[in-house]
C-alpha cells in the first residue's frame, strides 16, 4: 500500500498483461456497446476499423483490472475524480495489453487533509508496444496517519 507521502513525480509502475479474445470482445459488446463492428466479425471488416475492435468502454475496464491488479496499490484504493480518456488505435482480438503508469503531479488537498491529489498519466500498450489508450486522471490518496 502506498501513502501519499511514499510518492514521487516520475515514479513508474507496471501492471502484469492481458490477452483479449474475440468472445470477450463481442461479450462485452452485446451487453453495453452493441455497435456491429463490436458484435460482428463480418459486419467489422466493412467498418472503419477493418475488422472487430473492442469498444472503448471495454478497453477502459480492462485497464482499471490491470491497474488493480498491479503494483500501483494507494492507499484507501484507486479514487479518481475524472480525468482525460483517449482511444488511440483499436484493440483486437489476440491483443496482449499491459499499462505503464507514470505520477506527473502530487500536491496537498487543501480541503480533505488527511489525502493528497495525484494526476497519474496511464498508458495501455499492445504486444508491439504501441499505446492503444491513455487515460490521465486524478486521484485521491490517503496520507499517512500520524
Amino acid at each position: 500500500m502506498l501513502y501519499f507521502e511514499d510518492l514521487a513525480i516520475g515514479q513508474k509502475f507496471h501492471t502484469g498483461t492481458r490477452r483479449v479474445d474475440a468472445e470477450e470482445i463481442v461479450e462485452f459488446a452485446s451487453k453495453y456497446d452493441p455497435q456491429p463492428f463490436h458484435i460482428d466479425a463480418e459486419a467489422a471488416k466493412a467498418s472503419l476499423f477493418g475488422g472487430l475492435a473492442a469498444s472503448g468502454w471495454h478497453s477502459a475496464a480492462m485497464m482499471m483490472r490491470l491497474i488493480v491488479d498491479s503494483e500501483f496499490r494507494p492507499a484507501g484504493g484507486i479514487i479518481g475524480g475524472g480525468g482525460e480518456l483517449a482511444w488511440l488505435k483499436p484493440v483486437r482480438p489476440g491483443d496482449e495489453l499491459r499499462v505503464e503508469s507514470e505520477l506527473l503531479e502530487l500536491r496537498e488537498s487543501r480541503s480533505r487533509p488527511r489525502h493528497g491529489i495525484v494526476k497519474v498519466r496511464l498508458t495501455m500498450l499492445n504486444q508491439h508496444g504501441e499505446a492503444v489508450q491513455t487515460f490521465t486522471p486524478t486521484l485521491l490518496v490517503e496520507r499517512r496517519p500520524a
